[in-house]
């Protein structure tokens, strides 16, 4: 059989297997033995085994769960509640006023949580109500947290990163000082839209709060300057080289579970729900990890990623149409399926085509990044979508339709990206 007719039966499976509702990492290993069986002569159940405990018991891999414990620890003590209260006085004399707090709230929590849903959630439960109650539109705040929630994904330390740098074999600190300044410009187009969109409409936002002095600003401050000192240590000590990802995802948790008992919000229940949360998270992404392992070796026996690495050479794409050409697909196939579902699915396959167009595997991670950021607020299987209507009661599509222009400044950004990739090489090239 042809890998033509190969790689269609492996989909007609995959595809079957997932609208059955078969869990995505059964079903990356289902399909994986099938192709093994069906196409190869190598006996699948040794490859299987060998696989997936070489995937699962990979040394760096040990930063993921620690990141999201960290997470699950900010996200059930009053850590995360504070930040709104020290974060609102700074964002009150800009155009949009408090509406800055969904976004510059979410680029703090994301360099604590790594997770775009936790992120979505946990700034939500803090200012949703606390916006609408001051009168800001509906869909103004709903729209502000859903965009830069995906943040999550992209500024370190990201879920995402890790699994991309296990799967193409990449440094995790350099692959999170790559997400930096992206993520920083990411936010900053964040707030230049809401900047635009309250000077056009000045009518629907309430009137400014009694402005505070410099050090009542300060004061309010105190709230958030833990969850910062936090931030800054775990980016500063793989920055500097003093700790591994590893090692600093360590030092995170540690910070975390002082800073919560040093003001009294760790309890007995919050600790073993932040641990129980993490490691539910953390074997449903060590399942798809492991299916995903085993589907590369299966196609790396089958010759696909050969093929069609020979397949898109012969169609002589320009690095820049080849960058599009990939933009494209993953927007639509992260329209279908979850962020670290679609990376582990096709690195296997996508990975040497963008090393035979000489494209730096490290700046296509955060390529790679931005477009899954996306599909995020994209229906139908939009993550960030579900957890806003969970916490709403909207319809996705209305909801969709208020996340729409950051969107619009995602696809910008990765524009931006192309014509300067320095902005993605620059911190991990000084390492």
């Amino acid at each position: 059989m042809s890998e033509i007719a190969a790689s269609a039966t492996l989909l007609v499976v995959l595809f079957a297997m997932l609208a059955g509702g078969v869990w995505v990492g059964l079903t990356l290993a289902g399909v994986a033995w099938f192709g093994m069986a069906m196409f190869t002569a190598r006996a699948a159940g040794d490859a299987m085994a060998i696989t997936i405990w070489g995937s699962t018991s990979s040394w760096t891999l040990t930063a993921l769960p620690l990141f999201v414990w960290m997470g699950e620890i900010l996200y059930r003590t009053n850590l995360s509640a504070n930040m709104f209260r020290g974060l609102a006085p700074w964002v009150n004399k800009l155009p949009g006023r408090l509406l800055h707090a969904n976004v510059a709230g979410c680029t703090i929590f994301a360099a604590v949580s790594g997770s775009s849903a936790a992120t979505c959630v946990t700034v939500g439960k803090m200012n949703l109500p606390e916006l609408l109650r001051r009168g800001y539109p509906e869909r103004q705040v709903i729209g502000t947290l859903g965009g830069p929630a995906t943040l999550g994904l992209l500024i370190p330390p990201s879920i995402i990163l890790i699994i991309y740098g296990v799967s193409a074999e990449l440094s995790i600190a350099k692959l999170f000082m790559a997400g930096v300044l992206p993520g920083l410009l990411l936010a900053a187009l964040f707030s230049g839209w809401i900047m635009l969109w309250a000077l056009r409409h000045p009518d629907q936002v309430p009137k400014a709060d009694d402005e505070l002095s410099f050090m009542q600003k300060l004061a309010e401050a105190r709230h958030l300057i833990p969850v910062v000192l936090l931030i800054v240590a775990v980016i500063a000590s793989m920055y500097t080289g003093v700790a591994t990802a590893t090692e600093a995802a360590a030092i995170g948790v540690l910070g975390a579970l002082i800073l919560s008992a040093w003001q009294r919000s760790l309890t007995w229940q919050n600790f073993r729900d932040a641990l129980m949360g993490a490691t539910r998270l953390y074997c449903m992404i060590a399942l798809i990890l492991a299916g995903a392992a085993f589907l590369t070796l299966a196609m790396g026996y089958m010759g696909l990623p050969r093929q069609l690495a020979e397949f898109v050479g012969s169609l002589q794409l320009s690095p820049a149409m080849l960058v599009v050409a990939l933009g494209v697909f993953y927007i639509v196939l992260g329209c279908f399926l979850d962020g670290i579902s679609t990376i582990v699915l096709t690195m296997g396959v996508v990975l040497p085509i963008i090393q035979a167009a000489g494209i730096d595997p490290l700046w296509f991670g955060i390529f790679l990044v931005i477009t899954v950021e996306s599909a995020q607020i994209t229906p139908p299987v939009g993550f960030n979508l579900f957890v806003l209507q969970g916490m709403t009661g909207k319809q996705v599509t209305w909801i969709a339709r208020a996340c729409l222009p950051y969107f619009c400044l995602m696809v910008l950004m990765l524009v931006i990206l192309w014509y300067f990739p320095g902005l993605a090489t620059a911190l991990p090239g000084k390492m």
